[in-house]
């Protein structure tokens, strides 16, 4: 069942579905303030509330939101990205088994695993 969204979640998804790079929050802003929404605040509890039910994603060390492009994703904790170093497209990586393979890796150091955010960056084959 499809979680039903605000309309300021409307139109921050859909600002982030048209975009072919990730978002910082301010962008998204200066995107849709035509659309009603005035201030950062409107803009970071969407995204919040986004990121929640895994329709939105955190590109961490960029500090800029996507949408998940993966209908029924499961990745609301654990995510991992490819980042291209010239044009900046990311693409999710929808591998199920990383988040095992992780948790085998961590209990040969002794250590519980609980999420992971993995950002790998190179260059894509546009690019290349």
């Amino acid at each position: 069942m499809e979680p039903s969204l605000t309309t300021n979640q409307k139109i921050v998804l859909q600002a982030l579905e048209a975009s072919e790079q990730p978002l910082g929050a301010y962008n998204i802003l200066f995107n849709i303030e035509k659309k009603g929404i005035k201030s950062p605040q409107q803009v970071y509890r969407a995204l919040d509330k986004l990121i929640e039910i895994g329709a939105v994603h955190k590109i961490e060390s960029l500090n800029s939101y996507i949408a998940c492009k993966h209908k029924d994703c499961k990745a609301r904790e654990s995510t991992s990205f490819l980042i291209c170093q010239e044009c900046q497209k990311v693409y999710e990586v929808h591998e199920n088994d990383l988040s095992d393979k992780f948790l085998k890796l961590s209990q040969k150091s002794n250590f519980k695993y609980s999420t992971h955010n993995l950002e790998i960056f190179g260059i894509c084959g546009l690019c290349n």
